[in-house]
């Protein structure tokens, strides 16, 4: 696993390591315009998952996932959490957060 002291050195290396492609949350689904799909909270593999902690700023709180699609395809997702996590793609979320829990 690599070490990163920031959200954009950690996408930055992600992408020259092949993960090219965008993730979103989307009506509790993850959607990714470029492969035009989306999938459930069991449909791809969670790889790597960074941990970002604002000293100060709650606005830099967000976990950074490498994720690979059922077709092979790497991409990231990045959501932030604590007061500014999205609570409308709560029950998603929640899922994520149990199956990085197993992985670990």
């Amino acid at each position: 696993m690599y070490a990163y002291d920031t959200i954009t050195e950690a996408v930055s290396d992600l992408k020259k390591r092949g993960y090219t492609k965008d993730f979103n949350i989307r009506e509790n689904r993850l959607a990714c315009d470029q492969l035009d799909t989306h999938f459930g909270h069991e449909d791809f593999e969670i790889i790597e998952v960074y941990r970002f902690e604002g000293p100060s700023d709650p606005a830099d709180e967000a976990i950074v996932y490498a994720i690979e699609a059922p077709s092979g395809a790497l991409g990231i997702l990045v959501n932030g959490y604590g007061m500014y996590a999205d609570e409308n793609n709560s029950e998603f979320l929640q899922q994520l957060h149990e199956r990085v829990r197993l992985k670990s």
